[in-house]
């Protein structure tokens, strides 16, 4: 147990300070296009975190599990901090679309057996039907915190003694198993926030809180969204100036108006929303507008391709949008959200490797007159620069050995702070293999232990760190390695699309599978076939040429066909899986 919640007694000093301020602002567009926002000062929003917590108390204990099911809102906040504010776990999660499968969330309640849900009353009756079919002998309250009295005044306030050592379980999305609770704790997130702005505003003058804000559309129950839109603003006095991803998705350049719209903004997006933003704003969308005053914008979630940041920087520049503010950034759930970030330079010469080199695990440097030549196409695959952070503490680790590497090694991202969480609710020791990792020999002023093996594969070149991929999305192909990334990154320049490049057993060989999100060409069945023809002909050489592989099927899919995680990750296991069953609706058959 711990004594300690600093979001808790940040938000309320900041009610005593500033108790007039704008907190969050939430706009919602399910109404109005032009949208209609809500807004919560600091002093409101300690008192409803005070009344949530009153009633949360009624029927849970400290350290019990609190379950959140609503749609995005500030209902959503006041549920996350009502439920710390009790002395309960909180678990964000995401609200099922209706008719869509309730196994992640039923999985979820079964794990952690919680006391409550919280939601709202527009989706309770829903919410009740989720809750229903999970397998628990004492069904929890359901409680919809807009139907609380929320302001009510004159009670005394809910002071928890003692706070459990877990704040919240940050389940994962999934991408390869069964969702799993990181444990996060309060000295985690204070720690991971501290880190984050060391990180991304060292260089930056000094600014007053009042200066900055935050502008976030991601899930609130993804890590990102929830450290970025909820915790970050709230532990650093920002306002929030927040919608859902429903309305980045149906018009992206709401996004970039907010960007030019708020004070020093802030922000975070996976790299699939920066080529959504760049490809369907229009110019009108942001007439009188300037980004000039944009402080940051993390792209990170999934692989940062360099070739997106470049088209997101060039679109914008007109509107005073210049490449430094873009931020590519590297963490994981593990280590509550945050591990180092870098700063994007167009004009910084491309840091391009071999990649047949990188597949045996070394780093050969492609020189500057191969790109500009053009010896290197195919064969390269331009990264994007990260710091190696001081704090956390990052190496590079033998995967076999567990002893750190050299300079120019491909090995497995390895990281060490106050960030990373202690292991996985309710997990046997089995599946927390990769927490309390101990380094064999380690080098002077470097821990042995613990660490946390991040499954990813990286390596630094020049004092700079690299990031390649996956451990468990490499594919072996008649016995080499090949990047997943690199491949998609080449369908990618063709399609503009979605892609997932996945490799399937066939007679005791694998074979490579392209999955491949494109819209549908062409007037008549017959041009549309020609387009599709020349699509594959297209993808089949480029992956040959860059890569030297045939490829065993090219599977063309409508858009959203391909399976992904809540921050948009592919899901390459869940992919290979569907392949296997034959489920895709392929547009070549």
């Amino acid at each position: 147990m711990s004594t300690q919640s600093s979001i808790l007694s940040m938000l309320h000093g900041r009610a005593s300070l500033r108790p007039d301020d704008v907190a969050f602002t939430f706009t919602e567009y399910d109404h109005d296009p032009a949208g209609v926002a809500h807004s919560l000062t600091w002093a409101q929003l300690s008192r409803r975190t005070m009344n949530v917590a009153r009633e949360i108390r009624l029927h849970g204990e400290v350290g019990d599990r609190a379950v959140i099911l609503a749609p995005q809102g500030l209902e959503y906040i006041l549920a996350f901090l009502g439920a710390m504010q009790a002395g309960l776990i909180a678990v964000p999660l995401p609200l099922p679309h209706r008719g869509s499968s309730h196994d992640r969330v039923s999985a979820v309640v079964a794990d952690t057996h919680p006391a409550v849900v919280l939601t709202t009353s527009a989706v309770a009756q829903d919410v009740g039907d989720y809750v229903d079919q999970s397998v628990m002998e004492t069904a929890p309250k359901i409680v919809a915190i807009d139907a609380l009295n929320l302001d009510a005044d004159g009670e005394p306030s809910v002071e928890t003694a003692e706070f459990p050592s877990t704040a919240y379980l940050q389940y994962s999305s999934g991408s390869t198993r069964l969702p799993a609770g990181v444990m996060i704790s309060h000295r985690n997130l204070q720690a991971n926030f501290e880190q984050l702005m060391r990180g991304l505003f060292s260089d930056a003058n000094a600014q007053s809180a009042t200066e900055r804000t935050i502008v976030s559309w991601l899930p609130f129950y993804h890590d990102m969204g929830l450290v970025l839109g909820v915790c970050a603003p709230i532990l650093g006095g920002y306002r929030a100036v927040l919608t859902s991803p429903v309305a980045f998705l149906e018009k992206p350049s709401r996004w970039v108006r907010a960007l030019a719209e708020s004070r020093g903004a802030f922000s975070a997006a996976p790299n699939f929303a920066f080529d959504l933003a760049a490809r369907k704003t229009k110019d009108a969308d942001l007439a009188g507008l300037d980004l000039g005053g944009v402080q940051g914008i993390i792209n990170g979630a999934e692989r940062v391709e360099p070739a997106t940041l470049e088209r997101f920087a060039d679109r914008f520049a007109h509107f005073n949008f210049r490449d430094h503010m873009l931020r590519p950034s590297y963490g994981l759930a593990e280590a509550t959200v945050y591990v180092t970030s870098g700063v994007w330079n167009e004009s910084a010469e491309v840091a391009a490797f071999d990649v047949d080199e990188l597949s045996a695990g070394r780093v050969r440097r492609c020189a500057p007159e191969e790109l500009r030549s053009g010896r290197a196409a195919g064969t390269s695959s331009a990264l994007v620069r990260y710091q190696l952070p001081q704090s956390p503490v990052l190496r590079i680790v033998d995967v076999e050995t567990h002893r750190e590497c050299g300079q120019d090694v491909v090995g497995e991202i390895w990281v060490h702070g106050d960030n990373v969480a202690t292991g996985y609710w309710n997990r046997s020791p089995e599946e927390q293999q990769c927490f309390g990792a101990t380094l064999v020999d380690p080098s002077p002023g470097t821990a042995a232990g613990p660490w946390l093996k991040t499954g990813d594969l990286g390596f630094v070149s020049g004092g700079e760190l690299f990031i390649v991929g996956r451990i468990k999305d490499l594919l072996i192909i008649r016995g080499r390695n090949h990047y997943p990334e690199d491949i998609e990154a080449t369908v990618q320049q063709i399609t503009g699309g979605r892609v997932a490049a996945i490799s399937v057993p066939v007679n005791s060989t694998e074979k490579l599978v392209t999955v491949i999100e494109v819209k549908k060409r062409g007037e008549s069945t017959v041009e549309a076939g020609q387009w599709l023809t020349a699509v594959k002909s297209d993808v089949t050489s480029a992956i040959s040429n860059a890569h030297g592989l045939n490829v065993g099927d090219l599977v063309l899919v409508p858009p959203g066909s391909i399976p992904t995680t809540t921050s948009g990750k592919i899901r390459r296991a869940a992919c290979a899986e569907q392949y296997r069953q034959d489920e895709f609706i392929r547009l070549d058959a």
